[in-house]
């Protein structure tokens, strides 16, 4: 098996759990590590926030093409192209009589989505940290599913956790 397939199957990572984890959520010493703005990881620091990721709920309406897996499997594709993630493993399931499920999973987080293609919804979820850029990924679905009917929410996934930890 090579690397890549260990990799994706989780064997070989180091969790990066602690023992102090368990006892009261992340030590306070770590959380501090995480604003220092030399550290390398995949934080986000923006408008003086630190967080994991950003993670877009996107909601596409009066779709075309929401049915077809093949559409949806190239819309990942291209929105990991665009948003510069890296694309690990696409897996989708096409229901009877209609409808697709599906996940994009990323070295970033994922990509997700769940279709009602009789009435042209889809469900979108993006997920990325790092220099991902998961914005993009809006523009990739109006073109897929030819509609410029999107709405997007915005979650700033950690935000919450590392302010209380930086507060205490």
């Amino acid at each position: 098996m090579s690397d890549a397939n260990l990799f994706q199957l989780g064997i070989g990572l180091e969790t990066g759990a602690h023992e102090e984890d368990t006892a009261r959520g992340v030590p306070t010493a770590i959380v501090n590590s995480l604003v220092d703005a030399d550290r390398e990881d995949h934080f986000i620091r923006r408008d003086g926030k630190v967080f994991a990721g950003t993670h877009l709920i996107i909601e596409v309406m009066k779709g075309t093409g929401l049915d077809c897996q093949t559409r949806i499997e190239d819309a990942f594709r291209k929105m990991v192209e665009v948003c510069g993630a890296t694309l690990l493993h696409i897996h989708t399931h096409k229901f009877s009589p209609q409808g697709v499920s599906g996940v994009a999973v990323l070295a970033e987080s994922h990509i997700s989505v769940h279709t009602w293609p009789e009435i042209g919804y889809g469900a979108f979820d993006v997920f990325m940290c790092g220099d991902a850029e998961p914005w993009k990924a809006v523009d990739v679905l109006k073109s897929a599913f030819e509609t410029d009917v999107v709405e997007v929410r915005e979650l700033l996934r950690g935000e919450e956790i590392v302010a209380k930890e930086i507060a205490a």
